[in-house]
């Protein structure tokens, strides 16, 4: 996930996740292989554990504010 990239959807991001399990789960890749894309893996598990966050928290503030209702 470079930097330089545009910033992924949570769709996106999910979808890369399943791409990922996928490629764990072939049996033909090697112990290295499976480290690697485990660790991209886990970078794209991050991304979409602090978009939530940032989502959540911006969710939070509204409702805070009485804008709207929590749902």
């Amino acid at each position: 996930m470079g930097e330089n990239r545009q910033e992924l959807t949570l769709e996106e991001a999910f979808e890369k996740l399943e791409e990922t399990v996928e490629k764990l789960e072939a049996e033909e890749i090697t112990l290295e292989e499976s480290f690697q894309i485990y660790q991209q893996g886990m970078k794209i598990l991050k991304y979409c554990n602090d978009k939530i966050d940032r989502v959540e928290k911006r969710v939070l503030r509204i409702n805070e504010d009485g804008d709207i209702d929590e749902f």
